[in-house]
């Protein structure tokens, strides 16, 4: 049984998770075909937007604890700084990443939700960073990537907490964009990729890299970055027609990515 289910469809990409029988928990063999799988929509030129979800009742439900408990210190750092890595790489992507969130979305499901760009909730999806409870920290960007998103005070009660919340709790503090019926995750989920796929997608791709760099940076190197790439969209044929189309009151016939 593949452990990652892939359906393209019209420049959109959905990665399905698929270890239901673990509720989905991240050992190596997953982290490493998530990692290949995104590296591979990286370089397919056909895909503009990956959708990221998962199977039965969990996104994902966390990192395999079976496959945890006996590490030793040093083991456990190299499986963090792994897990980190390919979070990374989710996050440092150029084509946007979108979460969508169908079931249970902690620790490790947690923070691989936070390095996507957008998150989509189902009304039955929970998160939380239950660590401390195991007598470990966040490994995977939790204590990172939460208050990046939600703020440093409300990260810090659900990490020294552990404590679960639903959709529309998660949806009030900002760790999700949207909640829907599950039954209609996946379409809002394309409706949303596929708002993006219409647009230049060279455009796309550097407003997410101005994001991503302006987000590590003081406010002036970031302005100066984002001047940069702004500069950089005018040597495209895709600013050409899409500035030509808005004077000329037509619409765009068709971004060529160039």
């Amino acid at each position: 049984m593949s452990l990652i289910l892939k359906e393209k469809n019209d420049h959109i990409l959905t990665l399905t998770i698929n270890r239901p029988e673990a509720l989905n928990a991240l050992n190596k063999e997953l982290l490493t075909i998530i990692e290949e799988s995104m590296i591979e929509a990286e370089k397919d030129e056909d895909i503009y937007v990956v959708i990221l979800t998962g199977t039965g009742k969990a996104f994902v439900a966390g990192a395999d604890i079976a496959y945890m408990q006996c590490m030793s210190g040093m083991e456990a750092k190299n499986w963090a700084k792994f897990g980190s890595h390919v979070f990374s790489t989710i996050e440092k992507m150029s084509k946007p990443v979108i979460a969508a969130i169908n079931g249970f979305a902690l620790g490790g499901g947690c923070e691989l939700a936070m390095s996507c760009d957008i998150r989509i909730a189902s009304d039955k999806a929970k998160f939380g960073q239950p660590e401390v409870g195991l007598g470990v920290t966040a490994g995977f960007g939790g204590t990172q990537r939460l208050p990046r998103l939600v703020g440093i005070e409300k990260a810090k009660e659900l990490l020294f907490t552990g404590d679960m919340i639903k959709a529309d709790e998660a949806l009030r503090i900002g760790l999700v964009s949207k909640v829907v019926a599950a039954e209609t995750l996946i379409d809002e989920a394309l409706d949303f990729a596929k708002r993006i796929t219409k647009n230049a997608q060279l455009a796309v791709r550097q407003t997410k890299d101005a994001i991503t760099h302006g987000m590590q940076c003081d406010i002036d190197s970031a302005l100066a970055y984002e001047a940069e790439i702004f500069g950089t969209c005018f040597s495209t044929e895709d600013q050409r027609e899409g500035m030509t189309a808005f004077v000329e009151k037509r619409k765009v016939t068709g971004f060529k990515n160039k």
